[in-house]
Parts: structure tokens; C-alpha cells; sequence
């Protein structure tokens, strides 16, 4: 038992001399130096433009800033209108901070944001940002007429009127971008006026999670009745008919135009193939222009060519997640899919517009 606590005491007594000799840097503190600048305050949200609008008076947002001060930061002071909402003293790191505030008051209306810090030398730098929250929807792109975001409602923005609810839709619990997209179900879907809707150019964006089962559905319809075939509806003439169809284990987008006289299709084979089994939202646009028209996926064109210009005679309805009631003949119904941000423009869409829609909304 001694000789074992003389070889413990000679193996430390070893160790402190190694580390004396340099085995191990010694700590060393950094002088704080002198304080020459001022705190610097950026405030990454809100913005100084429109908030998001929601159809509620009164709003929740999470107030987002960063603090940096050259030696220490000594308090923090966050007004909204005038009014103290936060304050801060205690940093784990005396130099950098950065906060997230929530805040559940925003109402219509105009507000002014300050934040103000102050170092240990008594330095002060504040910076304020002016934000609206609006009474009602403004539209973030030229030419967008329609916004469907699918909020946990079924309410489109820019008119502020509710969908129609056919049959027993859901919701997905999950989104591409926003709170919680349109989930579809069997023998659901939703139907839209479509006053204000059919202009000599159209466009539609969304975002789109397929499911194979059915293996065929429609996505987006706007067209004319069948007259001539009541319970089998499938006139082509007018509007136009976005839906899938099973292309081997993949699903397939296609989009069916008509002119007046007849149709027109646009098909991109493989290219405007899906895999259902990648599980992964997908983004989706039309442009249908005077003379031409184009579907993209993913920013991508996969099928587009020339047309002789879309007629929309008696297309009053638009249909959301199935071909029903007006493109049934072919078994194009209910969709099971996920849909999400759904926007309709009255111009054609650049394929550089497309891509700003889809970095701006990306998953």
C-alpha cells in the first residue's frame, strides 16, 4: 500500500513538472483592450415592408435581432411605438447576443421598432425599423390576381372569400411553406368562382407532394360543362385541365389546353415525371401566354410549344385537387396529394419569374 502511494505521488509530482516544462500551454488571459466603438444593432425582422397579412386584427411575430459590441455589451432596451417590450443585462457571451422576442399584439396598422444597446463605456446605438401590418392582402408579384396559401383555411387573400368545400378535404399537418397545406381525400376537393380569373394570359404556381393512390387525379381545373355527355364530363374546347396520370412507379404531370376550336396538350414524357417514393414537396407552373404555353417543374420547363390562345367560354368553375365536376371522364377525380401556396397571375410567367417564386417559397 506505501510503495502504491509513493509511485502515485511520484507519477504527479512528474506530471506538474511536465506541465511546468511546457507540455501543456498555460492559460493565458486576453487584456480587454480599449473600447473604441459603439455597439452595432441589426435588426433581421420585421422588415421595413408589409408583414405577412392574415385575416386576423391582431397578429403574432417573433422579433429577431443581433447585438455585437468590441469589448461588452451592457444592456439592451427593445420598444415598439414607445413602448418598453423587452430589456436585456445578462449575456453568456459579453461581446455578441442575438435575440428572438416574441411579441403577440401587432395590429393594423403602421409600427415603429427600436432597439437600443449600450456598452460598458457608455457608447449607444439604436435601430429602428417601420413595418405595416396590413388590414388586407397585398400581392407580392406583377400580375398575381389569386393566393391560396392554406393556412388551416380555405381562404383566398386577394378577394378575402372562401373556398367551397366539396366533400370532407383535410389538412396535411405539415407545409411547403407556410402552416399547414391542403391535404386532398377521396371524393373531396374545392371549387373557386373564377370571376376575375380568365384573362387572355393565365398562370398558376403551387407546390405539390404527390400521393400515387389514386393512380390518377386531377390538380387544377378550370372548364367548360359537357353538355353533350352529362354524367361523363371531359369537354376539352375551353379552360384547361392540370393532372397527373401513373407513368410506371412514377406519376406524371400533364397539362390539356383549349383553344376554342380544340385542344391542345403539353406532355413532358419522362421529364414531367414524379416519384411518389422521394416523399418531396415539388413545385409546379403554368403560363399559358397569347400564342404559347409552358408546365415547369422544379423552375424547369418540360413541356411547352406554341398554341393559338386559350378560350374560356363557360368555364365558371375551378376546381382544386380533383378533375371533378368538369374533367371526369377519364377518371381524373379527387386527389389525395398535398397542395400548398397556390397563386394565379393574369400574365404569362417567365421561366426567371417561376424560379423567383420557387427560391423565395422553398421548402
Amino acid at each position: 500500500m506505501k510503495l502504491t502511494s509513493k509511485l502515485f505521488i511520484v507519477g504527479l509530482l512528474a506530471t506538474c513538472i511536465a506541465c511546468k516544462d511546457g507540455y501543456i500551454d498555460d492559460i493565458q488571459p486576453a487584456p480587454a483592450g480599449v473600447d473604441k466603438t459603439p455597439p452595432e444593432v441589426t435588426i433581421n425582422f420585421p422588415k421595413e415592408e408589409p408583414l405577412t397579412w392574415v385575416p386576423d386584427e391582431v397578429m403574432s411575430i417573433n422579433i429577431d435581432f443581433n447585438v455585437v459590441d468590441d469589448i461588452e455589451i451592457q444592456d439592451i432596451i427593445v420598444t415598439l411605438d414607445g413602448e418598453g417590450i423587452g430589456s436585456y443585462s445578462d449575456f453568456k457571451d459579453y461581446r455578441k447576443t442575438a435575440v428572438k422576442l416574441p411579441y403577440d399584439n401587432i395590429t393594423n396598422g403602421t409600427h415603429t421598432l427600436t432597439v437600443t444597446a449600450n456598452d460598458i463605456s457608455g457608447k449607444t446605438t439604436s435601430s429602428t425599423v417601420e413595418f405595416v401590418k396590413p388590414e388586407n392582402y397585398v400581392p407580392l408579384y406583377e400580375g398575381e390576381i389569386f393566393y391560396m396559401p392554406f393556412d388551416d383555411q380555405y381562404l383566398e387573400l386577394v378577394s378575402v372569400s372562401e373556398a367551397t368545400a366539396v366533400g370532407d378535404p383535410g389538412f396535411a399537418g405539415e407545409s411547403a411553406s407556410g402552416a399547414n397545406a391542403y391535404a386532398g381525400a377521396t371524393d373531396s376537393y374545392l371549387t373557386f368562382p373564377t370571376t376575375d380569373l380568365t384573362n387572355d394570359e393565365f398562370s398558376a404556381s403551387l407546390w405539390y407532394k404527390v400521393d400515387a393512390d389514386p393512380d390518377r387525379a386531377g390538380i387544377l381545373v378550370m372548364g367548360p360543362p359537357d353538355e353533350a355527355n352529362p354524367d361523363s364530363q371531359n369537354n376539352r374546347t375551353a379552360g384547361f385541365r392540370l393532372f397527373r396520370e401513373a407513368a410506371g412507379t412514377n406519376q406524371r404531370i400533364k397539362l390539356n389546353v383549349g383553344n376554342g376550336n380544340g385542344e391542345n396538350w403539353f406532355d413532358g414524357g419522362t421529364a414531367a415525371d414524379i416519384n411518389p417514393g422521394n416523399g418531396e414537396w415539388v413545385h409546379i407552373a403554368i403560363s399559358i401566354a397569347a400564342t404559347e404555353c409552358a408546365v415547369y417543374i422544379n423552375g424547369e420547363p418540360v413541356s411547352q410549344g406554341t398554341f393559338p390562345g386559350i378560350s374560356w367560354e363557360g368555364c365558371d368553375i375551378m376546381s382544386i385537387g380533383s378533375g371533378a365536376p368538369r374533367f371526369s371522364g377519364w377518371g381524373h377525380l379527387s386527389d389525395n396529394s398535398y397542395i400548398d401556396e397556390l397563386r394565379i397571375f393574369n400574365k404569362a410567367l417567365s421561366q426567371t419569374e417561376v424560379q423567383t417564386i420557387l427560391d423565395n417559397e422553398q421548402p
